[in-house]
């Protein structure tokens, strides 16, 4: 147990300290739990979550091929076509863009829509600041709410065997879907509010060619095919059929679009825009996270959380939600919330209650919490790379008058609506 703690406690310094290298500090502390005989070697490819893998790196494809295509950069420039002003123009973007960041990386909802964003500002001569962070906090607030939709929610489902239909209604309650949902609407308030003073007309005189429209169909035939497939038991692959799903719609889209062109272009780009760091640091933690399990750690952290919350749930959910918030303002979620969930189930087994109410709790801490700081979440410091290209520099001021207010809205209306319904 000591070892596995010294190199969990290692690997987590190294994380944070070297985030460029993250993967290496897990991969390393997953080979260090087998070398010291934490974990042995055979055990290693039964505690990788292969399904979470696959749903991931199928996903990263198929979003690569759909933004290749201009589509929701068109989505984007037809929206302005009905909104009147500038305060109007910056609100919709980024409802816009929590919404696609429903079913696509973070990351890339800022690459697709900010550009939008901070081509307005410069039309209309106003200051794209806001506007771009207004854009990239709002992008990491939806993914919660989908099987689909961010790292931490494949985590979850993997972890608590949800499918995509789990998310919006499970166990005959309305899920975490819809406590994302209303903490969006209650955002759209404070992004009103903030950029009040913005009412400069805008219109948008041109729309962006769209060359290919099969993408855009297999990407909402991923979402389509995990629905149903969440109603049906496939023998024999029932615990990686997610995964299946996203690799063989990924495989189709790639080949088509070879065929389509003629060339191998499209595999280029995607093995560029893969996240294999983000791939690998995931199986390294899978490895890591059931060393420690197997180590007997998760159970005494879960006792001293127990402990700490004096047997009260309310409490403990309270400390859950907003200890995510604070911690996944300065580092990385991925990690936190892998490690976390199961010592949160170890937790509720302590209780003797289901899990539910504090997988969502951590879920919607760790998720929004990030948007506190501008280093909190990736879909941050992508919005202020693109700033930066500019010339222009983020204040951490300039961060906080929008990422603070419009978390703490979002995270408290999430955290009552799961309290009243799962508790």
């Amino acid at each position: 147990m000591i070892t596995a703690l010294i190199i969990f406690v290692l690997m987590y310094i190294g994380m944070l300290a070297f985030s460029k290298f993250r993967v290496f500090f897990a991969l390393g502390a997953a080979a260090c739990m087998v070398i010291f005989g934490v974990i042995s070697i055979g055990d290693v490819p039964g505690a990788i979550n292969w399904n979470v893998i696959m749903m991931i790196s199928g996903t990263m494809g198929i979003v690569t091929l759909f933004i290749e295509t201009g589509m929701p950069a068109r989505l984007a420039d037809l929206m302005l076509q009905k909104v009147p002003n500038a305060c109007m123009a910056i609100v919709a973007l980024s409802t816009f863009s929590g919404i696609v960041s429903a079913f696509v990386d973070n990351v890339a909802t800022v690459l697709m829509v900010a550009p939008v964003g901070l081509a307005i500002c410069k039309k209309l001569k106003i200051n794209p600041i806001p506007a771009i962070i207004a854009i990239a906090v709002s992008s990491n607030l939806q993914g919660a709410s989908t099987l689909v939709g961010d790292t931490t929610s494949i985590l979850l489902g993997g972890y608590a065997g949800m499918s995509f239909i789990d998310f919006i209604w499970w166990q005959g309650k309305p899920s975490i879907f819809w406590a994302v949902e209303l903490g969006a609407l209650g955002t759209i308030f404070i992004l009103l509010f903030l950029f009040r003073k913005q009412k400069e007309p805008v219109t948008s005189d041109r729309l962006t060619p769209v060359d290919d429209h099969v993408p855009g169909i297999i990407m909402l035939s991923v979402v389509i095919c995990l629905i149903i497939a969440s109603f049906f038991e496939i023998p024999y692959v029932d615990d990686i059929k997610n995964g299946l799903i996203c690799i063989i719609l990924f495989v189709i889209d790639i080949v088509r679009s070879c065929i389509k062109k003629k060339s191998t272009e499209p595999v280029k780009l995607v093995s560029k825009e893969m996240d294999y760091s983000t791939l690998g640091m995931l199986c390294g933690l899978f490895i890591v996270i059931a060393a420690i399990n197997e180590a007997g750690i998760i159970d005494v952290i879960a006792d001293w959380f127990a402990s700490m919350g004096n047997g009260n749930t309310f409490l403990l959910y309270t400390i859950i939600v907003f200890g995510s918030v604070l911690l996944s303002a300065f580092i990385d979620n991925i990690p936190y919330v892998a490690a976390m969930l199961p010592v949160v189930q170890g937790i509720a087994v302590k209780l003797g209650i289901s899990p539910e109410v504090l997988y969502f709790g951590l879920l919607t801490g760790a998720t929004l919490g990030g948007n506190i700081t501008p280093f909190g979440a990736s879909a941050n410091v992508t919005g202020i790379g693109i700033l930066r290209k500019e010339g222009l520099s983020v204040k951490n001021s300039d961060f906080f008058k929008i990422g603070i207010p419009f978390t703490l809205t979002a995270v408290t209306i999430g955290y009552l609506f799961i309290w009243f319904v799962w508790a």
